[in-house]
């Protein structure tokens, strides 16, 4: 939005207040002040190198247009290559560094006050024991203040925390030194703290977390359904357990979190013969454990309560075994006589999405190795997922993070397709043809050859600030190309074409070769920063700085050399045309162009179709060719394919003398 409204600006300004300025510059331009010397000097420098090396250079550009773009080309795709064999990773949102750290935990069921206190002073004890050797290794205390809480959690919480008894919860918040102050990543930080806590006998789940900026996602989201709660546990637990062997995982956790232990009682023979019910048994023991309120009387402004309540001294682990019962007979048999009790520990909440049973495990991975975190997302997709669902029935959904890079790269996707479709629809109504924009919006994909070597260099993984700068470097990229190609058409309309290029080229040196400087010396300060908190942004301004610098010298080769085969390619097809549409003699040539036509789709078909379709050539290739059976067949679709046109083409040429001889004799 931005970028937008500056342009709308920059296009008033260009309209309404550039020509004056422009006027008085021109003016003024007719003398010659002490003072502009160093202009008139660069000037003249730069002419010389222009006509003299730059115009010369073009010349065999042209003459070598071929080799040039497919020199281009394979540049391409070695930078492709970097992407592809994993050099060059993919990082869907690197968070800016960040001091604070979050530690909650839980304690289960039944652990006392005094349980929880002991659980928070091995968290305190951990977190000294980290910064101590922390600041033994690089000569500064990493802490710059704690805070313990007992009784809550800080930060994102815990999930089932609102069913916890408060004396069952507690958190540590720690806030790190500047990050420009330390050689270490919060993550890190974090890795190592978790290592150092011991854990609780009665400890449910602890979980440290660095805060972080962005995508609201979790980096590790996993969705387990498709079975009974008690199943989805035993697999969340079994996932939080293969992954806790990786340091770089911190914060696992599930949302399906333990409640009280609970009691279920069920009527025995003699129970049920007795006249005992399940309704009237709970209300009786409810009243006998939390009391009953026998009267209400009024207390001034105020009403008073007398509640009866059994003695708190009775109310100990043996309490159902005591109980009596009083039985319509009146006799009192023990509560053991008319009910079954069995324990059974629940859950506080049990979270469904369309009616189906749903429980998240999720995580967070640190972001200081990217190649190493791309590794621990492939081996849970491919190892331990499949494991897990083995093992336990259940089903999986990569959730969290990595929907959101799914539902982002889609819209980036859409969105690019359309900018260039109106793109494309704007340049054919400006230059009234089809075949000029194709030629300006070829080199949009060049301008990854910047982009990848740009990240390959700085060793920075590709992320979605590089989708948004590879958006904002194609409009400069066409920019250029705009600029070329109209200045090549102007002077095409008073010579010839391949001298338009030339001349074209050289005039437009000056504003492509400014274009570029002025947006990458700009943003060079931020690519040379280094302050933590201007990291993430780091994959656009590479991408703008590397895609436009290697950009400018791709648009200034590769758009003069598509022009002249343009130009080619257009004669060729008029002569085909011509050949199509002639008549008398000239008629059994254009049918023989027409046969090598249809012939040479036919081997295309026969070799490059088989092997997309089916995998493999058709015999009778590889009967005529043994060489090609052991090849990789893609390759031996290339060979078999080339040396079929080869003896079309020798052979209609042959055919073509003999023609020209026949006629001369």
């Amino acid at each position: 939005f931005t970028v937008i409204v500056v342009l709308i600006a920059s296009l008033i300004e260009c309209f309404l207040i550039l020509p004056n300025h422009m006027s008085h510059a021109l003016a003024a331009s007719d003398k010659e002040y002490w003072y502009d010397w160093p202009s008139r000097t660069v000037t003249k420098g730069f002419n010389w190198g222009r006509d003299n090396l730059f115009r010369p250079f073009i010349g065999f550009v042209i003459w070598a247009r071929y080799p040039v773009v497919a020199l281009a080309v394979v540049i391409l795709m070695s930078q492709a290559a970097l992407f592809i064999r994993g050099d060059v990773t993919w990082r869907f949102f690197n968070a800016p560094e960040r001091g604070s750290v979050s530690g909650n935990f839980a304690m289960l069921p039944g652990a006392s006050r005094e349980d929880t206190l002991e659980m928070m002073r091995e968290m305190q004890r951990a977190t000294d024991a980290v910064a101590e050797r922390y600041e033994a290794e690089h000569g500064t205390n990493p802490l710059d203040y704690v805070v313990a809480e007992l009784g809550g959690t800080t930060g994102r919480g815990l999930a089932g925390q609102e069913t916890k008894d408060t004396d069952q919860l507690g958190s540590i918040a720690i806030e790190l030194i500047d990050a420009d102050l330390r050689p270490y990543s919060s993550f890190q930080f974090v890795g190592d703290l978790q290592e150092e806590v011991r854990r609780h006998p009665l400890l449910e789940t602890v979980s440290f977390r660095g805060w972080r900026s962005g995508p609201g996602g979790d980096a590790l989201d996993v969705q387990l359904f498709g079975a009974e709660s008690e199943v989805l546990k035993e697999a969340a637990e079994a996932l939080k357990i293969a992954l806790s062997q990786y340091p770089e995982v911190s914060a696992l956790e599930d949302n399906l979190a333990f409640d009280k232990e609970e009691l279920i009682l069920d009527l025995t023979p003699q129970g049920q013969a007795l006249g005992f019910t399940i309704d009237a048994l709970g209300g009786v023991l409810r009243n006998r454990l939390n009391g009953i309120e026998a009267a209400t009387y009024p207390d001034g402004p105020r009403s008073a309560t007398i509640r009866v309540e059994v003695p708190r001294g009775e109310l100990t682990a043996d309490f159902l075994e005591r109980t009596f019962l009083r039985a319509t007979s009146g006799e009192y048999l023990p509560l053991a006589d008319i009910v079954t009790v069995e324990s059974q520990t629940g859950f506080s909440t049990v979270r469904r999405e369309n009616g189906v049973r749903l429980v998240s495990v999720t995580g967070d991975i640190s972001e200081d190795d990217p190649a190493r975190a791309a590794q621990i997302m492939e081996e849970l997709s491919e190892t331990i997922l499949p494991t897990v669902e083995q093992d336990h029935g259940v089903a999986t959904r990569m959730s969290g993070l990595a929907e959101q890079e799914a539902d982002f790269l889609t819209d980036a996707a859409t969105g690019f397709v359309l900018c260039l479709l109106g793109i494309h629809l704007v340049l054919c109504w400006v230059f009234s043809s089809w075949t000029r924009p194709t030629v300006i919006m070829v080199i949009i994909p060049f301008g990854l050859v910047g982009t990848i070597y740009g990240h390959h260099a700085w060793d920075v993984p590709l992320s979605m600030f590089t989708v948004v700068g590879l958006i904002g470097m194609t409009g400069i990229i066409i920019n250029d190309s705009i600029v070329l190609v109209s200045t090549v058409d102007e002077y095409a309309k008073e010579r010839g074409l391949i001298p338009a290029i030339i001349d074209g080229t050289a005039d437009r040196l000056r504003p492509v070769l400014l274009t570029t400087l002025t947006t990458v010396l700009g943003l060079a300060p931020l690519l040379f920063e280094q302050s933590s908190q201007a990291q993430f942004l780091k994959p656009t301004v590479i991408t703008l700085c590397y895609g436009l610098g290697v950009g400018m010298f791709l648009v200034l080769m590769i758009v003069p050399s598509l022009m002249a085969m343009q130009a080619d390619i257009s004669r060729q097809f008029a002569a085909l045309r011509r050949a199509l549409m002639s008549r008398g003699e000239a008629r059994g040539l254009g049918l023989a162009m027409g046969a090598m036509v249809v012939a040479s789709l036919a081997v295309f078909v026969a070799t490059f179709g088989t092997v997309i379709a089916t995998g493999t050539l058709p015999g009778i290739v590889t009967a005529l060719l043994p060489p090609l059976e052991n090849a990789p067949q893609m390759v031996a679709a290339f060979i078999a394919f080339m040396l079929a046109v080869l003896v079309m083409t020798v052979i209609a040429w042959i055919a073509a003398g003999m023609v020209q001889l026949r006629r001369k004799a």
